[in-house]
């Protein structure tokens, strides 16, 4: 089977590379290609009706046409089809939806998934993570073994016998195909069970006897199932159980709070950690060489990208621009359209670009994600870096972490309140509060000036968190496991005032 299945490796590579290498040369063209056949393919649903897509000549006449939608702006089209009606949004029939975290107005969105959006972007993003890695790391043994997925749930539907909903990697793993299962642990009917405390001990034991080679899954609720592995083995290395572990595929939150848990348990001399980037809406990016921290934008896929400078958010007619337009080290909001039937669609994550030859991007937070109560605009990139340094500097290992303003009152000035649970505490929490804030100041300049004197911002209040203490407010959400994630920073203080109520 081994043999077998490396050659069929080795024949995809191949083919795959000239393709690669096709769009990085021919970007612009591609992307435009890609545009008109999704809106020639949709021209007679409901929504292509409603915008004339068959009138439509150039880029252009799209952006002046169709405006820029969040998902409640879809949410009436994508009703009308989880209640059984097609052709609404996309051509085909769309049976599935991926479940994705909610928004200010929804606890869950739907998302989705057309036959074509699963085969050209889901699995081909998971097949082009393999070309990478394969290509930059020829010795490797993946297939002696099988990946462990940490996959979501999926349910049916009471609107429709053939409706159904799960989270993106439940939606891959329902349609996978009997190749790509032979090589996936734990069994379909562990990976998509909901109640997630009983699925973690169900995939400790069936696969703490398998020959891993890979782990795929979200940073957080990888560790929960990795520490309850050694915790019933009383190993203290994941390689005394899996051996020939080599790969570690992580995307949905920056890995850089995390990789100091990681390396601990892993070892880092032997296992490579490959990023990718991809949500219920679409497989974006992947990390394309060995220990970089960006990743080249995938092209070919079935998605058309637009950017809209960061600016112009809170704009009521935002201007967005094209792949040629954007600069570096600016950030942007991805606006995208899909061959799942998104439409000029906002994703909600900020990106930055560290190439344009190839197009390569480093994911640097939420839209909504983000603390500008007084106009420092701090973002959680910032955040991400700054704790690195304050944990280095005091010998600390994080675990999790929320940041919200504390508003001006008549007696003091502004100021930010962060909630830390640790793995491992700094013996001086006032040192690691100053090193934290000292970091913020060095990475970002308006979060400086608004500390200048204290004038705008006092030092940040920090409350060091009982362990356990953000597991169990997720799951009192009814937000454990899967692509769910904590919170990190937020304008207003209703996450951290419910966290506040469990550790005071």
């Amino acid at each position: 089977m081994y043999s077998i299945v490396n050659s069929l490796v080795a024949w995809y590579l191949s083919r795959r590379w000239s393709e690669i290498d096709n769009f990085v040369l021919y970007s612009h063209d591609i992307q435009r290609k890609l545009l008109f056949q999704m809106l020639a393919d949709s021209a007679n649903t409901v929504f292509g009706r409603q915008y004339d897509f068959h009138k439509m000549k150039n880029t252009q006449d799209y952006k002046s046409a169709v405006p820029i939608h969040t998902y409640e702006d879809l949410k009436p089209y994508i009703e009308r089809n989880m209640h059984g009606e097609q052709q609404i949004l996309w051509h085909s029939d769309i049976e599935w939806f991926a479940k994705s975290s909610g928004t200010s107005s929804d606890k869950s969105k739907f998302i989705p998934v057309s036959k074509e959006s699963l085969n050209e972007i889901h699995y081909k993003g998971g097949q082009d993570l393999l070309t990478f890695y394969f290509r930059n790391n020829p010795e490797s043994k993946l297939f002696t073994g099988k990946s462990l997925i940490m996959g979501g749930s999926y349910s049916s539907l009471p609107r429709g016998d053939k409706i159904r909903v799960g989270d993106v990697s439940a939606v891959m793993m329902q349609n996978m195909s009997m190749l790509g299962n032979l090589f996936r642990a734990p069994d379909l009917e562990i990976a998509l069970m909901n109640e997630w405390e009983e699925k973690i001990e169900k995939i400790v034991h069936t696969t703490i006897n398998e020959n891993i080679t890979q782990i795929a899954g979200v940073p957080s609720w990888t560790l929960v199932l990795l520490k309850r592995i050694l915790t019933i083995t009383g190993k203290s290395n994941i390689l005394d159980i899996w051996p020939n572990l080599e790969l570690y595929t992580h995307g949905g939150v920056n890995f850089m709070p995390y990789q100091s848990q990681f390396d601990n348990i892993l070892g880092r001399n032997k296992i490579k950690y490959y990023q990718v980037y991809n949500a219920s809406e679409g497989f974006f990016s992947i990390q394309d060489r060995n220990n970089s921290d960006d990743m080249l934008l995938m092209l070919d896929y079935g998605i058309y990208y637009e950017f809209m400078p960061i600016e112009e958010l809170a704009k009521g007619s935002p201007r967005t621009l094209s792949l040629y337009e954007i600069e570096l080290n600016k950030n942007y909001a991805p606006i995208i359209t899909t061959n799942s039937g998104l439409y000029r669609y906002i994703i909600g994550d900020t990106i930055r670009f560290t190439s344009t030859s190839p197009y390569r991007i480093q994911v640097t937070g939420r839209t909504k994600a983000y603390i500008n109560t007084f106009g420092e605009e701090l973002i959680v990139d910032n955040t991400d870096k700054a704790l690195t340094q304050a944990c280095k500097q005091t010998n600390a290992v994080l675990h999790e972490y929320t940041v919200a303003p504390i508003y001006f009152t008549d007696k003091d000035n502004g100021a930010h309140e962060w909630i830390i649970e640790f793995e491992k505490e700094p013996k001086n929490l006032i040192q690691f509060t100053e090193i934290l804030d000292t970091q913020l100041q060095a990475i970002n300049s308006d979060y400086e000036a608004k500390r200048y004197k204290n004038i705008a911002l006092r030092l940040p209040i920090i409350h060091n968190a009982p362990k356990g203490t953000f597991y169990t407010w997720m799951k009192s959400r009814g937000k454990v496991g899967g692509q769910n994630k904590v919170p990190r920073l937020s304008n207003e203080r209703t996450y951290i005032n419910d966290i506040l109520k469990l550790i005071l």
